[in-house]
């Protein structure tokens, strides 16, 4: 297929206005490398075209700025507009150009459930459907978090976590000794006043507030004119954030963001073409490697039915028989426990049936099965569902990952089982015994689920070797303790689970573990307490 002529992009830059907007570089090939942000939009792109930045920009401008095939570019109406703009485009292009906003981190949302006993705000980077009310997306977190504070003292509204608070509660709290809570944990306001202020305050965050910030103001000027100049700062500071907060912004949904809207059925079924499979992959699971360290190797495994996530069927794994970094070997093992758990699963729930199904292709066995369980599943809506085989699998990753997976497949008689590896460079799909890679453009429906199943898998991966990270860290202040060995230090953390609960424990509990006599008790609590 020849190559489209270049366009003049010295004449397209004059049709450019002097706005604030994204701009979006593309290849020859029309997929987008990189996705920018500006305050005039003219300006910024006309530097790209100057001859000298091409001869002063580091390699990875200078590399972007040769690729750059054409532009294209949306008008906004203010910066925060443009950031919200940005992110969602680059999480949608994932562009190889650019570096933020590629992880699985949302903007700030602002979530009050009116149905509470004493509703509170709350910040959520997640939109769920939940009858709660949201507000946002708010481009600038440090300024939201500030502000949401100052409503709540503004407002009386309390900022503790109990979804009811009580008596008990309102002994551990000062937030009504300092004037910053209405307590209505011990009756001090009715329900009905207390929402009439939560309504109060959700006025404010839609915007409704200029009369609250011009009072500021006034006492602002007021403080200066007093020479308390530490309270104006305050006052200055406090005003700037509520402007950065409550600034107009659209929401950058998925239909108002310039590109394809995500249709999760119609996807499944172009994926479907795509692989040329027979049935659509209505149940799809994916796999990750997260081996940040070698000290703790975890992968993910995460399931999408019907082009949308099936949370309660995810499941993450701490890799067991692989020494040091060995991504082939960690997707290995984790597809080997999958699948075989799956199929002693299909074997224990058959019983005597599974005795004859031993004698035909495991595959074939558990799809018959499946179609019987289904049958008796329709009238015992109490019966423990049955965990089926996945229409599709993927790896994260290319050649060797994917080999990997498929020998161990083939070890559990699943040869059937459609498997694909999809590399994250270029984003190619691979094929067991294919060579060629198929490439989809970036705009189709088929990629795009698939990229977002590898990246809730990577998301969901890394979350877990974050959570095992932060337990390490809690545990090593056991290194320190003196008397602590290494051996008794897992005998500790054995019996009482973590560092945290071993903090609550008396020096008679501790002193039960085989090793520790009650004067090394007594010293671990007291070293636990100082440090």
């Amino acid at each position: 297929m020849p190559t489209p002529a270049k366009p003049d992009l010295q004449a397209k830059l004059r049709d450019v206005p002097h706005q604030p907007g994204v701009y979006l570089h593309k290849d020859r090939f029309g997929t987008v490398i990189y996705v920018g942000k500006a305050r005039d939009l003219r300006k910024r792109l006309s530097s790209y075209f100057m001859p000298s930045r091409s001869r002063t920009a580091d390699h990875k401008t200078r590399a972007l700025i040769e690729s750059i095939w054409d532009f294209e570019y949306h008008t906004v109406r203010n910066e925060p507009e443009s950031l919200l703009l940005e992110g969602k485009l680059i999480k949608e292009y994932r562009p190889k150009y650019n570096v933020s906003f590629r992880d699985d981190k949302r903007f700030l949302l602002v979530k009050v459930h009116p149905e509470e006993p004493w509703p509170r705000f709350q910040l959520t980077r997640v939109r769920k459907e939940d009858g709660a009310r949201y507000f946002g997306p708010f481009a600038h977190s440090g300024a939201l978090r500030r502000t949401i504070s100052w409503m709540n003292k503004e407002f009386g509204l309390r900022s503790c976590r109990p979804m009811n608070p009580g008596e008990k509660d309102y002994q551990h709290c000062s937030n009504d000794i300092i004037r910053n809570c209405t307590a209505p944990c011990i009756g001090k306001i009715t329900r009905e006043d207390y929402l009439a202020r939560v309504e109060q305050a959700c006025d404010f965050l839609q915007g409704h507030a200029k009369d609250l910030v011009r009072s500021i103001e006034e006492e602002m000027q007021e403080a200066a004119a007093a020479l308390d100049f530490e309270r104006a700062a305050e006052l200055r500071d406090m005003i700037d954030n509520l402007r950065k907060t409550l600034k107009p912004t659209r929401q950058f949904r998925k239909r108002g963001v310039p590109g394809k809207a995500i249709n999760p059925e119609a996807d499944v079924i172009e994926l479907q073409e795509a692989l040329g499979m027979e049935t659509p992959p209505a149940v799809m699971e994916c796999f990750d490697i997260s081996n940040i360290s070698s000290n703790h190797i975890v992968a993910s495994m995460v399931r999408f039915r019907n082009g949308v996530s099936d949370n309660n069927n995810y499941r993450r794994y701490r890799i067991r028989t692989v020494e040091g970094q060995d991504d082939f070997a960690s997707m290995a093992e984790v597809v080997r426990r999958r699948y075989s758990r799956i199929l002693l699963e299909a074997r224990a729930r058959a019983g005597e049936e599974a005795a004859d199904a031993t004698q035909e292709n495991p595959m074939e066995a558990l799809r018959r099965l499946e179609k019987g369980w289904e049958s008796e599943d329709e009238g015992q809506k109490k019966r423990k569902p049955y965990v089926r085989l996945p229409d599709l699998v993927i790896v994260d990753g290319g050649k060797g990952q994917l080999s990997s997976a498929v020998k161990e497949l083939q070890r559990l008689g699943l040869h059937d089982l459609p498997i694909v590896g999809l590399a994250k460079q270029r984003e190619e799909i691979f094929r067991p015994g294919e060579n060629d890679p198929i490439v989809l453009p970036h705009e189709t429906g088929a990629l795009r689920l698939m990229q977002r199943i590898r990246d809730e898998a990577h998301r969901f991966a890394n979350g877990y070797h974050q959570l095992l990270m932060k337990r390490r860290v809690e545990e090593s202040i056991l290194d320190d303790c003196p008397g602590v060995s290494q051996a008794r230090k897992q005998r500790l953390l054995k019996r009482f689970g973590s560092v945290a609960r071993l903090r609550k424990a008396e020096p008679e509990q501790i002193a039960e573990i085989e090793g520790i006599n009650g004067r090394l008790a007594e010293e671990i609590v007291h070293f636990l307490k100082t440090h």
